[in-house]
């Protein structure tokens, strides 16, 4: 989901955009980052994980690439490459049903990896990075207000406005350096202007989209809604027993602040202590006070209800597949192409070796940088407490078709 530091540490993560909304930035506004060819057989644990576990996330991002037009390029610089070449070393990773030895075998056969790294000023390059987690929200709701369930979950408000900059543009004209891609806002047909869409304080404080955008769900519990807005993706469970998952459908465009960084500017944390366990336990116990710091990220997340066929193995991701626990990872896509296999080395919440084979198939927000990842942990609360401590060094490698010889 957007958001999405993790919600390690800092209790920041994602929500999670659909391909269109999650266009990498223009490269001018991109920090200079470096591809360095490896074998294989340097990458730590390369012959220890059990690879052949990461098949059903391969095969989903795969299926995706065959949808892509050949001649398009995935990934940028130095890595990038033609879909034809993508959906070529794909075909392979289709032949292999299982066997971590045949996976394996594809992987050394029809990709490079390459380490990704972050060039200096000085002229080195830093491998090392953050990794942090996040997890599938749970929360109670009902299709009808009442009760205990008066907080709203919107979807897509129907006057929100996406503009795409590059229309604007003469032809072939690149994006100048920080200008985004894309303007969220909404038009003012008094002035007739488009103006930033409502902030959050506008919205949850004022009901300010109250005419303009449907209620999906009626929840019990602001704070879980506010972890659900920066997860991104959630199941909701109704009175009657069922269970409906939602994901992201749109933002209202405005800069997202982790609302551990707000506990911490206020006192109300100290410093080493802004967990998202910590957070969620803080806001629960003030709740007079809860809402006031919630609305100081004024980022807000529209949802739409997923069909059972789109999540039967569990939610989706920026790429349109859904995720796998501890398979899926959340990138940058200005540097790790959306569908790429990653060799992943770093630590889990609990100190000990994550070294495995990765595919990167979301984003976030607050996921930016050449080596920046969120680990997905899965659904529940042992998920939840994982992702929740999750904030270790590390690096990784991005797995790239080879050339045509």
């Amino acid at each position: 989901m957007l958001v999405g530091a993790g919600i390690g540490a800092t209790y920041v993560r994602r929500t999670t955009p659909p391909p269109e909304v999650a266009e990498p930035r223009p490269p001018s506004s991109a920090p200079a980052v470096r591809y360095a060819a490896v074998d294989p057989a340097s990458l730590a644990g390369w012959t220890e994980d059990s690879v052949a576990q990461a098949l059903p996330a391969l095969k989903r991002s795969c299926a995706k690439i065959a949808a892509l037009k050949p001649e398009t390029t995935i990934g940028s610089g130095d890595i990038a490459r033609s879909a034809r070449l993508w959906q070529s070393a794909c075909a392979t990773i289709a032949q292999v049903n299982d066997g971590d030895a045949a996976l394996r075998a594809v992987l050394e056969q029809q990709f490079t990896p390459y380490r990704v790294a972050i060039a200096t000023s000085e002229g080195a390059a830093n491998e090392r990075g953050t990794f942090t987690g996040y997890y599938e929200a749970d929360l109670k709701g009902s299709l009808e207000r009442g009760g205990n369930y008066q907080v709203p979950i919107y979807g897509k408000p129907r006057d929100l406005v996406t503009v795409n900059v590059r229309d604007f543009l003469p032809a072939g004209a690149a994006l100048p350096g920080g200008v985004p891609a894309s303007i969220v806002g909404r038009v003012d047909a008094g002035a007739n202007q488009l103006r930033p869409y409502y902030t959050r304080a506008e919205i949850d404080a004022e009901g300010a989209i109250a005419d303009d955008a449907d209620v999906l769900l009626w929840s019990d519990d602001p704070v879980a809604v506010h972890v659900l807005h920066i997860q991104g993706s959630g199941r909701v469970a109704l009175p009657d027993g069922q269970v409906m998952r939602i994901g992201f459908a749109g933002s209202n465009g405005r800069a997202f602040k982790g609302i551990g960084s707000i506990l911490l500017e206020a006192g109300a944390l100290k410093p080493g202590t802004a967990s998202m366990i910590n957070v969620r336990e803080w806001l629960t116990q003030h709740p007079n006070e809860a809402a006031t710091y919630m609305n100081q990220n004024t980022r807000y997340i529209f949802f739409r209800r997923l069909d059972p066929s789109e999540t039967e193995d569990g939610p989706v991701g920026a790429q349109g597949v859904s995720l796998t626990p501890l398979r899926s990872m959340a990138v940058d896509p200005r540097f790790v192409p959306l569908g790429a296999p990653l060799w992943l080395e770093t630590t889990d919440p609990d100190g000990l070796p994550l070294q495995r084979l990765m595919v990167a198939q979301d984003v976030g927000a607050a996921i930016t940088g050449a080596v920046r990842g969120d680990v997905f942990w899965g659904a529940g609360e042992e998920a939840f407490s994982k992702a929740a401590r999750m904030k270790s060094g590390g690096g990784y490698a991005v797995f790239i078709p080879k050339a045509a010889n």
